[in-house]
């Protein structure tokens, strides 16, 4: 449903994304993600006919963004980085504005109008001037905008951004029930989001990719499964000397709050599966193991570790 093949933009003489190839498939939701100024953005509006590209092509839902730009627009739904709108239209009204403007025939334009409503969670709030409304309202009317037309693709550029952790759970909810038979291309910088909304990711620097994978994939790739996390009660210097006879090298190592006093946390390296010597050693010298285990692995260590990578 979205190809890109080899797109390159210049502006003057900056170049703000090169050689950017990708295939999403329809029904996906793929996340689009790097540093500021990475080209995220550059890349969506494109896809989007805001603007050409120096060089390459790039289809959506099947048609050519510069030789079918109409046909696109037809069939996408776009949110803009910081969810532009008409402040001083009451909402029901601008979302007819913005349904006329998509063309949209005015038999069903009324009964889409509140579908969207219903479904964004917007009809209560459909008379209120939307320069009224607080910001999570507004990422739903500009959710609802971009629906409204009932498109193929949705194209959503920071959909969550300035949100408070309540509205962020609510937009991301929102945005897995619209999600279904369309195809989704998310741009985000809280990775934590992307990897509960996506199925996979495309990781953008410096004007190019990264890397483009499932996120599974991703978290295998560059899990170390000999690291460990080690929490327990014991004197200092009695459980180093313990690690380094078994082998362990000590990456980090903090004293953390536990239960009114405090306990020792270890992040280790080994090079085979030392949990079980480790743990019996620890409880036959009477000490508090309170937990010993695999480094769980996040998003961001991935993103952080890739970006390093290409930085380095």
């Amino acid at each position: 449903m979205i190809e890109a093949q080899g797109l390159t933009k210049y502006f003057d003489s900056f170049r703000a994304i090169e050689d950017i190839s990708f295939y999403i498939e329809k029904g996906e939701i793929v996340g689009l993600i790097g540093p500021n100024g990475s080209g995220k953005t550059t890349t969506m509006r494109i896809l989007t006919c805001f603007m050409p590209p120096t060089k390459g092509k790039a289809k959506v839902a099947g048609y050519d963004v510069v030789n079918d730009s109409l046909l696109v627009r037809r069939h996408i739904g776009y949110f803009p980085e910081g969810a532009p709108l008409y402040k001083a239209f009451p909402v029901k009204r601008y979302l007819e504005f913005v349904a006329k403007v998509k063309g949209m025939d005015h038999k069903v334009m009324k009964k889409r109008i509140d579908e969207v409503m219903d479904l964004c969670k917007i009809k209560s709030v459909s008379n209120r001037l939307i320069e009224n409304l607080s910001k999570g309202y507004r990422q739903r009317v500009c959710l609802a905008q971009s629906i409204l037309n009932d498109p193929y693709v949705l194209i959503l550029d920071e959909p969550t951004v300035g949100l408070d952790p309540k509205q962020v759970v609510e937009v991301r909810n929102l945005i897995k029930e619209l999600s279904g038979q369309r195809t989704v291309l998310l741009s985000s910088h809280i990775l934590s989001e992307v990897g509960a909304i996506c199925n996979r990711v495309i990781i953008i620097n410096k004007g190019k990719i990264v890397v483009q994978d499932s996120i599974e994939n991703l978290y295998k790739k560059t899990q170390k499964e000999n690291q460990l996390i080690l929490k327990l009660k014991a004197p200092e210097k009695k459980i180093e000397s313990i690690l380094k006879e078994l082998g362990a090298n000590i990456i980090e190592k903090k004293v953390q709050p536990y239960n009114g006093g405090s306990i020792l946390q270890y992040t280790i390296e080994t090079e085979k599966d030392i949990r079980s010597d480790l743990s019996r050693k620890i409880v036959n010298n009477g000490w508090d193991l309170i937990e010993i285990g695999f480094k769980s692995i996040t998003l961001e260590d991935v993103y952080l570790r890739l970006i390093g990578e290409q930085s380095g």
